[in-house]
């Protein structure tokens, strides 16, 4: 039995969809094609009702038009009671996707510096250290080991927390957080299943970074986190909540959708051995590949603008007041975009995928992503002798971000990097 366009806009609300790629990648072509600027009807299913934008050219357009599709009130699409207590009260967290013009840009300038290519560009060394550290440590497996977990949720951890400047010893504790936050739908990943549960993640959050807060006032050192505590803007500093809002979203977003970029570009090559060829083969394709794997994977799975006046887009009034869900996986699958969209290819060129976003709210460490996953695969491709699934991977479920919480391989891997002569 076919799926019926209007059940097709309820992928959107269910995190279990998102982890059947199938069935999410079946409904999204439908929508496409057949109603690209759907009417999501909440009513019924504990969420207000919102429009769910599919095509590529569609979100470009609505990304352009910030000052018209804002962020606030309805950032990520959460309950109706969520909105309810949102309205009430604000919002638990205000990081950089809570917030427009002129906040937006005066929080973004705060760290901007941080990630110019003229500074990132110094993390080099670092990156291939870690990256060298991480799949040495793959040997010590001896031949099995959970991708996802042993390694890739590994690295962009330790490089987001190092450049925060958090001790090594908490890294294990941001990473639990980070899961219960972004898996709150996952019963793998949840704290619990009571939302209550979710505000006692955000509480821990908020007491570890106050405490950091105060340490770097009291003595800032040469880390982001000294930057961010010590910010002023218009000669005012932070307010604890941006303070605060800023470490999470660094934190988290920081490492999480790398993390994720990274396992499910290991599948992608995993189900793809001739790609694998190609790229070990041909180590200049490394640059093309990571954005590759980014657009395949999406790990951020939408956005919500709310429109501030009628907007005409595609013949379909969006009247002011309503929200617009973008889908960035839909997106990134558009016919109209890609050649092939369903073919990973770690040559593809162009590739004007929207994982990261465009305009204003174009994702700042999007350099810094892409850097970490060249520098992850060019230390274990030219090592890696075979690889194979060593049991069933499996996705997230969720309706924000998210990727491959387990990912079994077996594999055969040379015991020193390609650099050395040992």
């Amino acid at each position: 039995m076919s799926e019926s366009v209007e059940s097709a806009g309820y992928v959107f609300v269910d995190p279990t969809a998102y982890a059947d790629e199938a069935r999410f990648e079946s409904a999204c072509a439908l929508l496409r094609r057949e109603d690209p600027v759907h009417w999501v009807e909440g009513e019924g299913l504990g969420f207000n009702s919102f429009w769910a934008i599919t095509k590529h050219a569609d979100i470009f357009e609505i990304e352009t038009k910030h000052q018209i599709f804002l962020n606030e009130p309805r950032p990520i699409l959460g309950t109706a009671d969520d909105d309810r207590r949102r309205a009430e009260n604000g919002d638990l967290l205000r990081t950089l996707i809570h917030v427009d013009e002129p906040e937006h840009r005066n929080l973004r300038s705060v760290t901007s510096e941080w990630f110019l290519p003229k500074s990132l560009n110094k993390l080099d060394d670092t990156l291939n250290g870690l990256a060298r550290r991480f799949v040495d440590r793959m040997l010590e497996f001896d031949g099995e080991c959970d991708f996802a977990r042993d390694v890739s949720m590994q690295m962009p951890l330790n490089v987001i927390l190092s450049i925060l400047g958090l001790p090594e010893s908490d890294y294990g504790r941001m990473l639990t957080l980070t899961q219960e936050m972004f898996g709150a739908a996952d019963e793998d990943l949840q704290r619990g299943a009571d939302p209550a549960e979710l505000m006692a993640v955000i509480q821990d959050f908020f007491a570890y970074f106050t405490t950091l807060t105060e340490a770097r006032r009291a003595h800032p050192t040469a880390d982001l986190a000294s930057v961010v505590a010590n910010a002023t803007i218009d000669g005012e500093p932070l307010t604890m909540m941006q303070t605060i809002g800023y470490y999470v979203i660094a934190a988290t977003a920081g490492h999480d959708t790398t993390a994720s970029a990274m396992a499910g570009g290991m599948l992608a090559l995993i189900e793809n051995p001739d790609q694998l060829a190609r790229l070990q083969a041909d180590p200049s394709l490394m640059a093309t590949a990571a954005d590759e794997m980014i657009r395949w994977v999406t790990p951020v799975k939408h956005f919500m603008r709310t429109a501030t006046e009628d907007y005409v887009l595609r013949g379909t009034t969006i009247k002011a007041g309503q929200s617009v869900l973008l889908s960035y996986p839909s997106a990134n699958r558009d016919e109209d975009v890609f050649a092939d969209p369903y073919t990973f290819d770690v040559g593809r060129s162009p590739n004007k995928h929207l994982s990261f976003g465009f305009g204003v709210h174009y994702c700042l460490g999007a350099m810094l992503a892409r850097m970490e996953l060249k520098a992850l695969f060019a230390e274990l491709l030219p090592r890696l002798r075979s690889v194979e699934l060593a049991g069933e991977p499996a996705l997230m479920k969720t309706v924000f971000v998210g990727g491959l919480k387990r990912l079994p391989i077996r594999f055969e891997l040379s015991p020193h990097s390609p650099d050395t002569n040992n």
